[in-house]
């Protein structure tokens, strides 16, 4: 029963390890400067505005006015009035029913139109976003692909010739858009001839 870890004074081997890898130290950073913190902020909220759910959410709401403003604009103009009110001819109705009931209808006229409206303007600037960012490239593929895939995903619960109906009169509309829209980026031509 010897063991050398017993005997007193005895000298237990280390284990040899790897030396460690050079670890380079950077000197700190200096601290920011107000104008870099203000430059920071700013570059912050431009990419938070130019996001694609950003561009999403102010495309529906822009939509959702517009499609109101729309609605209220085409139903003032509109020659189809309420028939009646609780079963009475609305022309048998005192002046101020009939107001009600004629601002009742154009209420919810100017509703549906401006969610319509709105869901479309929502649903295509998020996915021609989308695309862009996916392909990189700003181009006039992005809003017919978009517009196509808006057109087709609205038409779906009426079945696949509706969608595919949907599909090809959205992208149409888009490419057409974006043709008129995009018209005037051409350089200029180099002589006065042209």
């Amino acid at each position: 029963m010897s063991s050398s870890n017993s005997q007193p004074g005895a000298v237990v081997p280390q284990a040899s390890f790897p030396p460690l890898p050079f670890i380079p130290r950077f000197p700190p950073r200096p601290p920011l400067t107000e104008e870099e913190i203000i430059m920071r902020q700013m570059q912050y909220g431009e990419e938070f505005w130019k996001s694609c759910p950003m561009k999403s959410v102010m495309a529906g709401v822009a939509g959702f006015v517009l499609g109101g403003a729309f609605s209220l604009l085409m139903g003032s103009m509109a020659y189809d009035v309420p028939v009646g009110l609780g079963g009475r001819p609305l022309s048998d109705l005192p002046l101020r029913e009939q107001m009600r009931a004629q601002f009742k209808d154009l209420g919810g006229k100017m509703w549906s139109s401006a969610k319509s409206f709105g869901k479309i303007g929502g649903i295509f600037a998020g996915v021609e976003c989308s695309i862009e960012a996916l392909r990189a490239k700003n181009d006039i593929w992005n809003g017919v692909a978009a517009g196509c895939l808006t057109g087709g995903a609205l038409a779906i619960k009426s079945g696949p010739q509706a969608a595919l109906s949907g599909c090809a009169a959205f992208a149409a509309f888009s490419g057409a858009i974006d043709l008129y829209m995009r018209r005037d980026d051409r350089p200029p031509p180099d002589t006065d001839e042209d």
